[in-house]
């Protein structure tokens, strides 16, 4: 049975998630810049007031939703490798279950770029949280480099690989949602799978 206390604290979790999920649609579709936190309370069914009992900004509303943005996206690629033994299947399966994780969830990609609506330029939630989310994100990546070790590179060209991998991989996903890969007549997927098989060739001949 549960008591005062923890029905309370169920409460307060559903409600938290609630805003959450308002602020995740409000993000969508103002962006961070275009977002109020009178909006992320009135799509919660709340007063804007309720939503300092959870979070203190908008910024850090937009840093948690990211945050479990990029917690789901290290599971992904974690449950990828989780039965891969092979340092190139690891490799392999990290770098792909990366891909296609941000291309079946664009939105996520734009929230991890803050591009809605926001525009290609550099943007911040302030240093502590900005550290944390850039945290999450290597760690999401860090299985590409233990591979990449695993293969004989040094540790700092297994985090050159991983960044590697990143970036050509944000490339492709960048050309596949705004649909310029067609363009190519090319496959995104198609594409960073030779990319991977590529690299991998590289760093066993090394």
């Amino acid at each position: 049975m549960q008591t005062r206390e923890s029905r309370k604290k169920a409460v307060s979790r559903h409600k938290r998630e609630l805003i959450l999920d308002a602020a995740r649609s409000v993000f969508a579709e103002e962006g961070l810049e275009g977002a109020s936190l009178r909006a992320i309370a009135t799509r919660a069914g709340y007063t804007p007031a309720a939503l300092y009992f959870h979070f203190d900004s908008k910024e850090a509303i937009y840093a948690e939703v990211l945050r479990q943005s990029l917690a789901s996206l290290g599971e992904a690629v974690s449950a990828a490798v989780a039965t891969t033994r092979a340092a190139r299947q690891r490799l392999h399966s990290a770098g792909m279950a990366f891909f296609r994780y941000y291309a079946d969830n664009p939105r996520d990609l734009d929230l991890g770029f803050y591009l809605f609506r926001g525009g290609m330029k550099p943007a911040g939630l302030g240093h502590d949280r900005d550290r944390e989310l850039n945290a999450a994100l290597e760690a999401a990546l860090h299985p590409i480099a233990e591979a990449a070790e695993a293969l004989g590179a040094s540790r700092q060209k297994a985090n050159t690989v991983m960044v590697d991998c990143f970036a050509h991989a944000t490339g492709l996903l960048l050309l596949l949602h705004t649909g310029r890969i067609r363009m190519f007549g090319a496959s995104a997927p198609d594409l960073m799978d030779a990319y991977l098989r590529d690299k991998i060739a590289q760093l066993v001949k090394e």
